[in-house]
C-alpha cells in the first residue's frame, strides 16, 4: 500500500476579504510528483507557505507522515523531512554556492553556524555539499559567489539546498523559472529521477515540464482546487481548459 506523505483537509486562509485558500483538500503519495497549477494569484504560494509553516491556516488540517504539523515551526517540519526550495532572497549572496549548501547540511543536523575555517576542515560536510551541487548541475560553479550566479543558477542552488536537508517530501515553487529550454529539460529529467527517493509537490508554470513529470495534477483557481486528476484527465477537462489551460494555448 502506498504511503501518504502529506494530507490536507479543509484548509482555509483569508487576508481580509480575500480567500487565498478556500477549503483545499490535497494529498501527496510516496514516489509521486503531484503538480499544483493555476493562474497567477490563484493562491499556490500561499498554500505552500502553510504547508512549510511560514503561514498559519485559519482552518483545516495539515498532516505530514500522519502527524498534525500545524503547531510545528518551519524548522521542526524541516527536521521531520519536509523540504522546501529556498527563496532566492534567503540564499547567502556574499558566499559561494558550496557554502550555501554546507549551511543547509548543518541546518539539517541541527548544528549552529560554524566559523568557515572550521567548516573547511570538515571534509565530510564539503563532500556532501558537492554531491548535491553535482546532482543539480552546479559542480563547476561551486566556488562562485552566489551573487555572481545567474538567476537560473540560483534556482538550481535552491534545489541543491533543499536536497541537502534529505527531505521525505520536497516542496518546489517554480524551479524552472529563468532556466531556459535546455536548463528546464535537464532539471525535468533530474526531478523525474528523484521520485524513487522523495515525494514532490511541484508548482510550475512550464506546462511541458508539468505534463512530463506529474503523476497527478491539482488545479487551483481563486484559492480553490477545481479538479485533481492524471495528466490525461486534466488535459481533457473542459473546466480546467476554460479556467487555466486555455491561457497557455
Amino acid at each position: 500500500m502506498t504511503e501518504t506523505l502529506l494530507e490536507i483537509k479543509g484548509l482555509r486562509k483569508s487576508f481580509g476579504a480575500l480567500k487565498a485558500t478556500d477549503d483545499v483538500n490535497l494529498d501527496v503519495q510516496a514516489g509521486e510528483i503531484h503538480a499544483l497549477i493555476g493562474p497567477n494569484g490563484a493562491g499556490k504560494s500561499t498554500l505552500i507557505g502553510q504547508i512549510a509553516g511560514g503561514l498559519k491556516p485559519d482552518e483545516g488540517q495539515i498532516r505530514f507522515l500522519n502527524r498534525d504539523v500545524i503547531p510545528l515551526s518551519v524548522a521542526k517540519r524541516a527536521r521531520m523531512g519536509l523540504g522546501r526550495s529556498f527563496q532566492i532572497s534567503s540564499l547567502a549572496m556574499e558566499v559561494s554556492a558550496l557554502k550555501n549548501v554546507i549551511l543547509a547540511v548543518q541546518a539539517r543536523e541541527g548544528s549552529s553556524f560554524k566559523f568557515w575555517k572550521q567548516v573547511r576542515s570538515d571534509q565530510g560536510l564539503m563532500d556532501e555539499a558537492m554531491i548535491q551541487l553535482e546532482r543539480v548541475g552546479l559542480a563547476d560553479s561551486a566556488r562562485t559567489v552566489t551573487s555572481e550566479l545567474s538567476h537560473g543558477q540560483r534556482r538550481q542552488l535552491e534545489v541543491a539546498c533543499a536536497l541537502a536537508l534529505k527531505p521525505k517530501l520536497l516542496l518546489l515553487d517554480e524551479p524552472m523559472a529563468g532556466l531556459g529550454a535546455g536548463g528546464s529539460q535537464r532539471l525535468t529529467e533530474f526531478l523525474e529521477s528523484l521520485k524513487a527517493e522523495v515525494g514532490i509537490l511541484l508548482i510550475e508554470h512550464d506546462m511541458d515540464a508539468v505534463f512530463q513529470l506529474a503523476d497527478r495534477i491539482s488545479v487551483l483557481v481563486y484559492g480553490r482546487v477545481i479538479e485533481t486528476g492524471t495528466v490525461d484527465q486534466i488535459r481533457q477537462s473542459a473546466q480546467v481548459r476554460e479556467a487555466y489551460l486555455g491561457e497557455e494555448e
